[in-house]
């Protein structure tokens, strides 16, 4: 199993030539391209006309520092709930997934409609998905990559006791919803991944998900610990997630894709001189990971 990892925040602070080496000297095999800044910043190169030379190049670079693209994140939202921002949304999309394609990358996850209130118009969000999915299918598969649907969240209107806003459930936050959503379009360009963090703020466990969505649906992870409240991204063990648990579900239904951190908020927190220790030790829990779920299978469990 590869280990892999986000290039945010280090994209964004260095570029992403210099966050691809990054990466490698920390000890991944391969990493996770964060075109959602494609949204963020108007003049981020995939946006540009050149937009082909530019991934051209970082597979290139990748390729001289013997790493590969393993996936990649397209730009959020999905939806604004207007119809020419979500036209020009999804065609952006449409141009990350081209920009993921280039790089080599097997999965490219898009993040499903939901500027809806989900608990009042969940039929009608699935509705709006199975348009967009559906449309992006078609672009995979021109493109020759596997569109991932991940698990989200929304915030409830309320507040906590103690002034954090609640997490609620949204679209694919249920094991059988997310099921659903894979295969409602019935094409084979569409797949899951499960975002491990995500999967417990709505009351669910990410083990329970995990097999639920099962071999054939689950190709894909954004992997990543909270305090089972908010949504903080940090690294494995500094949460409260079973990650026990995770691996034991990973070996059960055989998976067969990547051990990808999406673990941001803990990059976020430490200065930059220590990055190269930060990303050897986010190497090292990727690689530990991925050894227990491969000691689970060979144990049969």
């Amino acid at each position: 199993m590869m280990i892999s990892t986000e290039l945010n925040p280090l994209g964004e602070r260095f570029g992403d030539e210099a966050a691809i080496r990054m990466v490698r000297e920390a000890g991944f095999d391969a990493f996770d391209m964060s075109l959602f800044r494609m949204n963020a910043d108007a003049s981020y190169e995939p946006n540009g006309k050149e937009y082909r030379k530019y991934m051209e190049a970082l597979r290139r670079t990748a390729e001289r520092e013997g790493i590969v693209c393993n996936q990649a994140h397209a730009p959020f939202p999905s939806s604004y709930g207007e119809p020419q921002r979500d036209e020009a949304a999804c065609r952006m999309i449409e141009r990350a997934i081209a920009c993921a394609a280039i790089l080599g990358a097997k999965t490219i996850v898009v993040h499903p409609v939901q500027h809806l209130k989900y608990a009042v118009h969940a039929a009608r969000l699935r509705e709006m998905n199975l348009e967009f999915y559906t449309r992006l299918a078609r672009t995979g598969e021109r493109c020759g990559i596997r569109i991932a649907v991940e698990n989200m969240w929304q915030y409830r209107e309320e507040k906590r006791p103690d002034g954090r806003i609640w997490i609620c459930d949204s679209t694919c936050s249920s094991a059988e919803e997310f099921c659903d959503y894979v295969d409602m379009t019935g094409s084979p360009w569409i797949t899951a991944c499960l975002d491990i963090g995500h999967a417990p703020l709505t009351g669910r466990g990410a083990a329970r998900m995990i097999e639920a969505l099962g071999h054939d649906r689950l190709l894909a992870l954004h992997v990543h610990d909270n305090d089972l409240i908010e949504d903080a991204h940090t690294l494995p063990f500094m949460g409260k997630i079973d990650f026990e648990a995770v691996c034991r579900a990973l070996a059960k239904i055989r998976y067969a894709g990547d051990m990808t951190l999406e673990a941001d908020g803990f990059l976020r927190r430490i200065p930059e001189a220590l990055y190269p220790r930060a990303l050897s030790y986010m190497a090292d829990t990727a690689r530990f990971l991925a050894k227990r779920v491969e000691d689970f299978a060979a144990d049969g469990l």
